[in-house]
């Protein structure tokens, strides 16, 4: 896959359904192992309710990986449906946990399917959306006198300066999408730009440019 949809930042919602209150924490997650880390930590955080139901979908090796979990409630009314919710989204990197104290009234099945999915429908409504595509992570060195130089070439050409270290030269950390990465090289080899050095570092999915 080379683009999906995402989150920009975590986002909650909240709602009560007959004496129920429905807590929805969306977070936006880089791969399974922080997916199932944050999992552990929001049941912890809310350790007192009677059911946290979850449900994501990560990249990971170019294949979405996919998981829910009902967590208690009657099978099939909490995370499948959840996780169809993000299907039908075309979201990506993303994990929903819907927390539930319970009210004393009970929903019945296609009352609690209707809740799940509105706790995370809602926060979904609240996340800004972004479009992650495939890139590629450098280190680039250069001298002090072409960094301001460098800064405006990044911008105009939409790479992302992710770190500067100050030593002899200054070595940056950039990422830029898969296809701006032939002009970056092609504008070093014809010193249209003043580098020292390159040195291609890893592929992620990073934010993709408008």
């Amino acid at each position: 896959m080379d683009e999906f949809i995402t989150i920009e930042k975590d986002v909650v919602s909240e709602f009560v359904e007959k004496k129920s209150k429905f807590i929805g924490n969306l977070f936006y997650v880089e791969n399974t192992k922080e997916a199932e880390e944050i999992i552990k930590k929001t049941r912890k955080k809310y350790f007192d309710a009677r059911h946290n139901c979850i449900a994501y979908r990560v990249m990971e090796d170019e294949k979405i990986v996919e998981r829910f979990s009902d967590d208690g409630e009657p099978s099939g009314t909490a995370g499948a449906p959840m996780l169809n919710i993000l299907q039908k989204n075309n979201l990506v990197n993303v994990l929903i946990v819907v927390t539930r104290y319970f009210g004393g009234i009970l929903l019945g099945t296609g009352g609690l399917v209707r809740a799940y999915q509105n706790s995370l429908l809602l926060a979904i409504e609240k996340a800004n959306k972004v479009t992650k595509c495939l890139g590629e992570v450098l280190e680039v060195t250069l001298e002090y006198s072409d960094f301001e130089n460098f800064k405006y070439y990044c911008k105009n050409n939409k790479i992302n300066i992710v770190d500067a270290t100050y030593q002899e030269n200054i070595v940056c950390k950039i990422e830029l999408e898969e296809d701006k990465k032939e002009k970056l090289m092609n504008d070093f080899e014809t010193k249209n730009i003043k580098l020292t050095n390159i040195k291609e570092l890893y592929k992620k999915y990073i934010t993709k440019s408008i």
